[in-house]
């Protein structure tokens, strides 16, 4: 059931509110990726988007190019950015030392995560320690060097660490009361799934926004792998939807923008206004959804 606030918010296709876009890429790694990666932001920036996010590497191995690849964001596509930062296997000196290097630059927005374990998702989470201990902890340290704009992770189908949803939802709330100012959910493929945790969230009195992180499928083999890494599961009906597809990426992708777009469409006859897009640095697909939800270049 859709909570009071977005169903109170529900509007005609003609007097919506404004729709909010951002959209999320990793540093890339080689020439020809920072390549695509440029010409990706390229198309996307047109759409004006609230912000453009870039990714942190585990335990900080991409710190140095995440930082110049928001800095260049900002200045050369006037685009607001957002970079990332966790607390795995750093100092609280280290990662505010980040922090102060993210604000001398100029970068005013973070998302700020706990971070996955080096031994990969699943594995029990170690503080630093002399770190921070979790993600509220983070963001009440950044919180304390400036005033950053902040957003932090949701799950709609819970953290796979998580004991029940009731420590879930407590965890949210603290990021949300140390600071955050909004959370980005973890890819999800059913809105249900979604629209319950909103719920639940609401009825804790969180009322910051919960933004739906999406998913477009470029390669369903790859999308499924990281699903199945972070506990985000995919319906049976939409695994079947591209069976047989690996080795026809035009039918693929024909079948991929019709999935997200079913999602996002059903998602704004919900009342919802704000999305994440996870692009992997592609454009394709994200431009197609922008163009659904009624937002173009320009």
């Amino acid at each position: 059931m859709i909570d009071d606030n977005l169903r109170a918010s529900r509007q005609t296709a003609d007097n919506r509110p404004e729709l909010q876009l951002s959209f999320e890429f990793f540093p890339p790694k080689t020439d020809a990726m920072e390549e695509r990666f440029w010409d990706s932001i390229g198309k996307l920036a047109p759409l004006k988007p609230r912000f453009v996010s870039v990714t942190y590497g585990a335990g900080g191995s991409t710190r140095e190019r995440t930082l110049r690849m928001v800095s260049r964001i900002t200045s050369d596509t006037g685009v607001p950015a957002a970079a990332h930062l966790t607390c795995v296997g750093s100092s609280r000196d280290e990662v505010d030392a980040v922090v102060r290097g993210y604000k001398q630059a100029g970068i005013n927005r973070i998302v700020a995560l706990r971070g996955d374990p080096p031994e990969g998702v699943g594995q029990p989470f170690t503080p630093h320690p002399d770190g921070y201990e979790n993600a509220a902890d983070l963001v009440a340290g950044i919180r304390r060097i400036g005033d950053f704009d902040i957003s932090v992770a949701a799950y709609p189908e819970k953290h796979p660490q998580s004991a029940d949803w009731d420590a879930d939802i407590d965890n949210l709330k603290r990021k949300i009361d140390a600071g955050a100012d909004r959370a980005i959910t973890q890819m999800f493929f059913r809105n249900a799934d979604y629209l319950r945790f909103l719920e639940k969230a609401r009825k804790a009195g969180i009322t910051a926004p919960i933004v739906p992180g999406i998913q477009p499928i470029h390669s369903f083999k790859q999308i499924s792998g990281f699903a199945a890494r972070c506990g985000a599961s995919i319906p049976d009906w939409m695994a079947e939807r591209f069976v047989g597809l690996e080795d026809d990426p035009e039918t693929h992708a024909l079948v991929a923008a019709a999935v997200a777009a079913e999602q996002v469409t059903e998602l704004l006859d919900e009342g919802v206004t704000e999305f994440h897009f996870y692009t992997l640095n592609r454009s394709n697909l994200v431009l197609a959804l922008a163009r659904l939800l009624g937002r173009r270049s320009g």
